[in-house]
């Protein structure tokens, strides 16, 4: 079901026609954890590409010129594997796939995969190259790679002829005689493959690729999409006072103008006085922008409910409720524009069925609105957006803003939500961002906030014993959000943070440093 579901977003999505014709290399998602990975490489390389699901292979292949074939959790003998017909790419079009990619091609073509004595999982270096491939061209011997497979190929068919292996795997990459197609046993897209961005290059030459891809032919087809797509439409945006939505709203600026009227909703559940901040930046970049104080209205929905996928909904919910208002209130509106990317869609719907979390601005609209929705930056990564707002000259303070949860802080505060608890995170938080500037670290974390526990400590101020909620701070170094390292900040300033926190902010005795990196935590507590 949930491959459907991907493949539905994915169709609701209007390509403009510039991107229609640009080649593109497809990635085919087998559920491997990397698969996104694949796509940030190549989009480094600056060429376009498309994830996929394993079984939606594009009926218009004009302007594809590849085709990678993603990892997968499962066996290739599982009978619950994904699988498809490759039958459909095979000596069609220049084929890589990685590592469940590579066993799947050896096993429909009637070779042996079969479980590893052990798991092969981390660094291992390549023992022999044929000096000859043109995938493995410029690779030395020795080469540090990243493995990650509980199976292995054992016998390759006919046809297939080695090009790489290790140590312990004698087959780590192979070629198809006449065909353009390579199976490798490693994950060139992981940072650990110390070549491995030189291995998808070397794809990408043997795919023919011009590798066109930047944030300013991404402008210049986006905002001529946008003009057909919307012709003299008026479209409604949500704006959350993020990256995300604030380079989407100029975007859509740039191509309607007039016809854009952004809404940003106060739901209480800001950080200390970003309402106000937000808006007074707004007014610099030109936008029509209307602001809605609901705070009570969400406090109210939000009162006694502590499992987080709730307090999610109801706030999405709460959105999609204001928004229709205040569409209403403008006349003809026909689209709804959100700030939707890529890793929103990712966490939302797994091709494994298995949902990470739920996001308000993923997954279609309630019928009730009768609106369209626009959402230009689907395909993009977070860095990417974020280079797209430079090209459109956007403010540095705007485009290098920390990400923050479209809930905000209900989803920071571990429980129920009450006015005071948001009250006592936000004056937390304030402390610690306001000390990531100050101290120049700012930049340097992907995102940083404070969590405050469903936990009251004991503590001692002055000579009195005192029973307060304890805080978590939270930051992390990252390029996409799809993993996150918990950042090493100075022990000195943690050490300040914590004093601030406590001296000043009424009802925290007790501050703590999360050390947990994703996977396997999420960079959210909730």
């Amino acid at each position: 079901m949930c491959s459907t579901l991907i493949f539905r977003t994915f169709a609701q999505l209007f390509i403009f026609q510039r991107i229609q014709l640009m080649e593109k290399i497809i990635i085919l998602d087998f559920g491997s954890q990397t698969t996104q990975l694949i796509g940030r490489r190549l989009r480094e390389l600056n060429e376009y590409c498309e994830i996929l699901p394993y079984n939606k292979f594009p009926e218009q292949t004009d302007n594809i010129k590849g085709v990678i074939l993603s990892g997968s959790p499962y066996s290739v003998y599982d009978p619950t594997a994904f699988k498809t017909d490759l039958s459909v790419i095979r000596a069609k079009f220049p084929i890589l796939g990685i590592c469940y990619g590579a066993q799947l091609m050896t096993y429909e073509a009637g070779g042996k995969v079969e479980q590893a004595g052990s798991r092969e999982y981390g660094r291992a270096n390549l023992s022999f190259i044929d000096r000859k491939d043109e995938l493995l061209k410029d690779i030395q011997d020795g080469s540090q790679i990243w493995m990650s497979h509980g199976d292995s190929i054992t016998k390759i068919p006919d046809g297939f002829n080695k090009v790489a292996s290790t140590s312990d795997v004698e087959l780590a990459a192979f070629k198809i005689e006449g065909e353009k197609t390579w199976g490798v046993q490693f994950h060139p897209e992981v940072f650990h493959t110390l070549d491995g961005t030189l291995i998808l290059e070397n794809f990408l030459n043997i795919c023919g690729c011009k590798r066109d891809w930047s944030p300013a032919s991404f402008v210049e087809s986006t905002v001529a999409g946008l003009k057909k797509q919307l012709g003299n439409d008026k479209v409604v945006l949500g704006l959350s006072g993020g990256v995300d939505s604030s380079v989407a709203a100029v975007l859509l600026n740039k191509a309607i103008g007039k016809n854009l009227t952004c809404i940003f909703v106060d739901h209480g559940l800001l950080r200390k006085n970003e309402f106000e901040n937000v808006m007074k930046d707004y007014e610099h970049l030109g936008l029509n922008v209307i602001g809605v104080n609901v705070k009570e209205r969400f406090y109210k929905a939000l009162a006694g409910v502590s499992d987080p996928e709730q307090k999610r909904k109801i706030i999405g919910s709460g959105f999609i409720d204001i928004f229709d208002e205040e569409a209403h209130k403008i006349k003809d509106v026909k689209w709804l524009a959100q700030g939707t990317i890529y890793p929103d869609i990712i966490e939302s719907l797994s091709i494994t069925g298995t949902v990470i979390k739920s996001h308000h601005n993923v997954g279609g609209l309630p019928e009730k609105m009768h609106l369209k929705l626009c959402e230009p930056l689907r395909l993009l990564f977070k860095d990417e957006v974020r280079r797209v707002g430079t090209e459109l000259g956007m403010m540095h303070h705007l485009i290098k803003r920390q990400p923050f949860p479209g809930p905000g802080l209900a989803v920071r505060i571990l429980g129920d939500v009450t006015a005071e608890k948001v009250r006592i995170l936000q004056e937390a938080d304030d402390i610690f961002i306001t000390g990531l500037r100050e101290w120049n670290l700012y930049d340097k974390v992907w995102q940083a906030g404070v969590i405050l526990l469903p936990v009251q400590s004991v503590g001692v101020m002055g000579d009195e014993r005192t029973y307060e909620n304890a805080v978590a701070l939270r930051a992390v170094t990252s390029t996409d959000a799809m993993t996150a390292d918990w950042a090493q900040l100075p022990y000195d300033f943690l050490a300040k943070m914590s004093n601030e926190i406590i001296n000043k902010v009424k009802g925290v005795n007790r501050v703590v440093y999360d050390i947990s990196s994703k996977p396997p935590a999420t960079i959210e507590w909730e």
